[in-house]
């Protein structure tokens, strides 16, 4: 991750709002504010393609006697959140609150990944997340890792089943190639040594059946070889890794004769 932040710049942050931050190394309230909700991306992952920058919602739900003034967050990777090995902050420094009766408010940040000034291969997988709530008197809630998100490259899977059609009993060829974002290019690159299940649904059914697995060679190739028995629909299912989000390939139809 290009970004870097520090402790006198999250104190800055707060300081926009004429609040005091938190200490540095442990969760702390001030009066009755209690953080109730946080939610990244509407619960999903995050999943970045190669070139279009991803932008993230991001929303704060507190509570507090006199009402809620603001919120924020932070995403960082790293074993100590003064002194992150990487840091993702929201794109404005006030969010948007929205009350939710006298007490309650439920606050909302966007943050925008850009895959050519910001990220790198390196930055897929799972991040904490801080969260930051002010009260609308002079109480403040920090939490210093709420929750996780995880943060993956975008994949894509393709299917070919040949010859089309093809005698009953006679071979068929299924290829494919697995694919994610490679952020440091800003291009697709092949997923390699990668386990992929081969499924069939055959004619008239709705359901797929796995055949084989086969693991993805040089470039995220795909290749293997069944026996043709039926018409019916060849595709690839990846499941997904830490950092690379599942994909199913297109159902390539053939028919059997």
């Amino acid at each position: 991750m290009r970004t870097r932040a520090t402790f006198a710049a999250l104190t800055a942050v707060a300081a926009l709002g004429g609040l005091a931050a938190p200490a540095a190394h442990a969760d702390e309230v001030r009066g009755d504010i209690r953080i109730t909700d946080v939610v990244i991306n509407g619960g999903k992952n995050i999943v970045a393609d190669a070139t279009t920058p991803e932008t993230v919602t991001v929303s704060v739900t507190a509570t507090d006697p006199t009402g809620i003034h603001d919120a924020r967050v932070e995403l960082w990777r790293g074993t100590d959140w003064a002194n992150p090995d990487a840091v993702i902050l929201p794109d404005q420094d006030l969010a948007d609150c929205v009350p939710a009766g006298d007490t309650a408010a439920t606050c909302s940040l966007t943050i925008t990944l850009d895959q050519y000034r910001w990220l790198q291969n390196s930055d897929a997988g799972t991040w904490k997340v801080s969260v930051w709530a002010w009260a609308e008197g002079d109480g403040y809630a920090f939490q210093e890792a709420r929750t996780t998100t995880r943060l993956q490259r975008h994949s894509k899977l393709t299917a070919n089943a040949s010859p089309e059609p093809v005698k009953k009993g006679a071979t068929l060829t299924v290829s494919g190639n697995l694919t994610r974002a490679n952020w440091d290019t800003q291009v697709y690159a092949g997923y390699t040594n990668q386990p992929v299940k081969l499924q069939f649904r055959k004619a008239g059914t709705d359901t797929y059946s796995t055949v084989k697995t086969v693991y993805t060679g040089s470039g995220g190739a795909l290749r293997t070889t069944v026996t043709a028995s039926a018409d019916g629909y060849w595709r690839w299912n990846f499941a997904g890794t830490s950092t690379t989000p599942a994909v199913r390939a297109t159902g390539d139809y053939v028919d059997v004769q």
